[in-house]
C-alpha cells in the first residue's frame, strides 16, 4: 500500500447482495467486479462460501471467485463460516478469506450456528489448513457485533478484546471490528480500536466494516483512520447488511467513502468518476433495489478531480 493511504475494500459482491432476493446472474457480478478493478480498486469480497440452501445469491462464489483472479493487481476476498468454507475457498484460489466471530453468542448461533468455543475450534482448525498450503491465504477474523447486537442489546468491550486474543492464538492473521449492525458511535469506535490494539499489536488490527444504518457510517470511519486503521470496508451503492441481524441494513456507501477521503488527501488510488459509472450496471441489473448515496446524486464538486 506504499501508493495509497486507505484501502477500500468493496464488500458489495458479497454483503450488499447477501439480503437481496433477486440472484444476481454471474455474468452481471463479474461485469460488476471488473469494472470496479478498472476504476482502481485493490480488493473486492467476491461473494461467500456457504450453502446455496442458506443464500442462494453465493451459489456461483467459486465461478466468480474465478473470474476475479483474472483481473490483475485486485486481492479476491471471500468470506466463509466454518471449515467447510474456507477448504472450498483455499480450493477457488481466493488470495484472503475472512471469518466472522460474532461477539454475541446469540447472534453467533442465529449466524453460524455455533457458540463461541466451537468457533474458536473452527478458526483453530482453519488456521492449520491455511498453513498447510504452499500459497496460503490472508486469514483474518472480523469481530462481528463489536458495537452492539440487535438481539442481545450492548455488547461488553473487555468480552471483544478478549475475543481479539483468543482469536490471535487460534492462528489468524489479523482481527478486524465490525459493526453488524450499525449501533457504533465515533466515541466508540475510537475507545474499542485502541483497545484490541493495546491487546493485539497495532500491525493486528488494520481493518474496519462499519454500517450507515444510523447515519454515523463515514463519521466512525474517520475515527477508526484517526486511530491508524488502514483498510475500510464499504458496498456500491450502501446495498446489503446482515440478514441475520434484524434491521443491521445500511452498509457504508462505497461512492460517498471514496469521495470523503480524497477529498481528505488520502489516496485510495480509485478514479471517482469511473467508479460512479460503475453503479449504472447495478442499478440496471436490480431496477428495484434503492441505491443510496449523496455523490451520485449531487456529483463531484467543480475541480475536485485536480485537486
Amino acid at each position: 500500500m506504499t501508493d495509497i493511504d486507505i484501502l477500500v475494500s468493496e464488500v458489495g459482491p458479497r454483503d450488499g447482495l447477501q439480503s437481496i432476493d433477486a440472484i444476481l446472474p454471474t455474468a452481471v457480478k463479474n461485469a460488476w467486479i471488473k469494472a470496479q478493478a478498472a476504476a482502481g480498486f485493490r480488493e473486492i469480497e467476491v461473494g461467500s462460501f456457504v450453502p446455496p440452501s442458506v443464500l442462494p445469491q453465493m451459489a456461483d462464489t467459486a465461478d466468480v471467485v474465478r473470474a476475479a483472479l483474472e483481473l490483475p493487481g485486485l486481492d479476491v476476498a471471500v468470506l466463509v463460516p466454518n471449515l467447510r468454507g474456507a477448504q472450498d475457498a483455499i480450493e477457488s484460489g481466493a488470495h484472503k478469506i475472512s471469518i466472522p466471530f460474532s461477539v454475541s453468542e446469540t447472534h453467533s448461533l442465529k449466524n453460524v450456528r455455533r457458540n463461541h468455543e466451537q468457533m474458536f475450534a473452527e478458526v483453530s482448525k482453519i488456521s492449520e489448513l491455511v498453513a498447510q498450503q504452499p500459497q496460503p491465504p490472508h486469514f483474518e477474523a472480523g469481530l462481528s457485533t463489536a458495537f452492539g447486537c440487535t438481539i442481545e442489546g450492548p455488547v461488553s468491550e473487555d468480552l471483544v478484546v478478549a475475543s481479539a486474543e483468543r482469536l490471535m492464538q487460534c492462528g489468524v492473521a489479523e482481527v478486524g471490528l465490525s459493526d453488524t449492525t450499525g449501533y457504533a458511535n465515533p466515541a466508540q469506535v475510537t475507545r474499542l480500536v485502541r483497545k484490541v490494539q493495546a491487546a493485539v499489536g497495532k500491525e493486528n488490527i488494520n481493518g474496519v466494516h462499519l454500517h450507515n444504518t444510523r447515519g454515523l457510517g463515514l463519521a466512525n470511519v474517520l475515527a477508526a483512520i484517526e486511530e491508524g486503521i488502514t483498510t475500510v470496508d464499504s458496498s456500491l451503492g450502501g446495498i446489503g447488511g446482515c440478514p441475520f441481524a434484524p434491521g443491521a441494513s445500511g452498509n457504508i456507501v462505497t461512492e460517498d467513502l471514496v469521495f470523503m477521503l480524497e477529498a481528505m488527501g488520502l489516496r485510495t488510488g480509485i478514479d471517482i468518476d469511473k467508479l460512479l459509472a460503475v453503479r449504472n450496471i447495478l442499478s440496471t441489473a436490480l431496477p428495484d433495489e434503492p441505491l443510496y448515496g449523496f455523490i451520485p446524486d449531487a456529483g463531484v464538486p467543480k475541480g475536485f478531480q485536480e485537486q
